[in-house]
């Protein structure tokens, strides 16, 4: 565990910012905000995007907003959540998922707000070694020989329906039932024509009508469950697929940034009422987030093998340097030996990173309806209304222009945006289809497995509306 600051090295803290104050010779020496809470503390899972929260504590980006963070990893995240519920976390890194289900009642029913997108890309999709064999000849090679990626489930759905006729259903693990790793997972399955399965009121399991069952097991665990023969492949963030190359048990198949190109991943989450009743600690919070994940960013990534440094310590991710290292420099290493250059995999801050999109939110939301986790059919408006529930860009634009302010950040590093991003071309989808945050009706109806308008599950069964599924 990351340990708070004790109250003399805060005393050294506060007179050292009234030093600066005094003689304002740098961009630190910006006044700190009028924090209503200075003692904080967030959680974190083990996995690699956790990275901005690290940092911010490391090179004292919270010290330097008042603020007296501890850091604690939390058991798998449920727990996590709860924590932020209760209040046992005044925030935590969380699944993009969570904040908008809660905010629905999916699972436990909390106002839960983001003001900070934490990274872009940064997951996996892993097969066992036996599972790859069976793919390897449905995978075409160009011309050196070597197998063409992106790897579509085109390639798996043989393996697959070879498994369900000897009687063996084929089991695939992902982080939690919200998360981007479970949409990433059935989105590839579904693009390869692999039913991943549906969600319904009453039933929790998601594999209704499926032809892969996919189920929860925590990041750290996944090497040792797919070790174990329990599943037979998952998908998890980093550093969790690179382990299974370094242990020779498995072979990661394609990573989210060849599914979706700069997709949204994790975010920090917190209760709205923390907000409301801290709204400068809350800026301060993000102002320190902001310039950490400007910092792993910065000057082409010059700073990921100090990063990886402070990843790999046992407070923190905890897993060897040179596996967080294969991901996080800019390589990504599939079949052992086949390490290629994925540049984009673990993004930060560029590409308007830290931004809280609205689409970003809508894009969950269409997912959590395709499967069945919305199990009505809604107007793009309420998409729209949902998405401004939880993400909350009117405070990371608060916390942006402070660090303006102070002389960390350029006004034309902040988005000019009405908080959707420019529709995603087709191109930078896996299946080729379009997606336009504005038009979540459409979008769903242009994915060929999933509920469509009117369609709900039933008894098993997909009623309404064409109830083609």
């Amino acid at each position: 565990m990351a340990k708070a600051y004790p109250l003399f090295r805060r005393l050294i803290v506060a007179s050292a910012a009234a030093a600066t104050l005094t003689f304002g010779l740098t961009p630190a020496s910006a006044e700190m905000l009028d924090v209503e809470k200075d003692e904080l503390t967030f959680g974190f899972i083990k996995l690699t995007d956790m990275a901005p929260l690290a940092i911010a504590y490391e090179k004292g980006y919270f010290e330097d907003e008042g603020l007296f963070v501890t850091l604690e990893p939390q058991a798998n995240w449920k727990v996590l959540l709860d924590g932020v519920i209760d209040g046992r976390l005044d925030g935590a890194h969380m699944l993009a998922g969570q904040p908008l289900a809660a905010t629905l009642g999916y699972g436990t029913q909390a106002d839960i707000i983001t003001p900070f997108s934490m990274d872009l890309n940064g997951n996996g999709i892993t097969v066992s070694n036996a599972v790859w064999e069976e793919m390897k000849p449905n995978i075409p090679t160009d011309e050196d020989g070597k197998l063409q990626h992106p790897i579509s489930a085109e390639a798996l759905k043989p393996v697959v329906e070879k498994y369900r006729s000897e009687g063996k259903p084929f089991n695939m693990g992902m982080v939690f039932p919200v998360s981007t790793h479970n949409y990433e997972l059935r989105y590839w399955l579904a693009a390869g024509g692999i039913h991943p399965g549906f969600y319904a009121p009453g039933d929790a399991t998601g594999q209704i009508k499926a032809d892969a069952l996919l189920s929860v097991t925590p990041p750290p665990q996944m090497p040792a469950t797919l070790e174990a023969g329990t599943i037979y492949g998952y998908c998890v963030g980093e550093p969790w697929n690179q382990a299974a190359v370094f242990k020779g048990i498995g072979v990661p198949v394609i990573t989210d940034y060849e599914i979706w190109k700069n997709n949204p991943e994790k975010v920090f989450g917190i209760t709205e009422a923390f907000a409301e009743e801290n709204p400068e600690t809350t800026k301060a919070i993000v102002k320190a987030l902001i310039r950490a994940a400007k910092w792993l960013d910065e000057d082409d990534n010059a700073n990921r093998m100090e990063a990886v440094e402070i990843l790999s310590r046992p407070e923190y991710v905890g897993a060897d340097a040179e596996v967080i290292a294969n991901s996080m420099t800019g390589t990504f290493e599939y079949e052992k030996g086949d390490k290629r250059d994925v540049p984009d995999f673990n993004v930060f801050y560029r590409y308007d990173a830290t931004y809280p999109f609205y689409s970003d939110a809508v894009w969950y939301l269409t997912q959590m309806r395709r499967w069945g986790q919305i199990p009505q059919s809604h107007p793009d408006s309420w998409y729209d209304e949902t998405a401004k529930q939880v993400y909350r860009p009117d405070i990371y634009k608060a916390a942006a222009e402070s660090l303006v302010d102070d002389g960390y950040m350029e006004t034309s590093e902040i988005p000019e945006t009405d908080g959707y991003r420019d529709a995603v071309p087709a191109e930078d989808f896996l299946d080729g289809v379009a997606y336009d945050g504005k038009k979540p009706n459409d979008y769903l109806a242009s994915l060929k497995i999933g509920l469509k308008d009117g369609e709900t599950v039933e008894n098993g069964q997909v009623v309404g509306g064409s109830a083609s599924n």
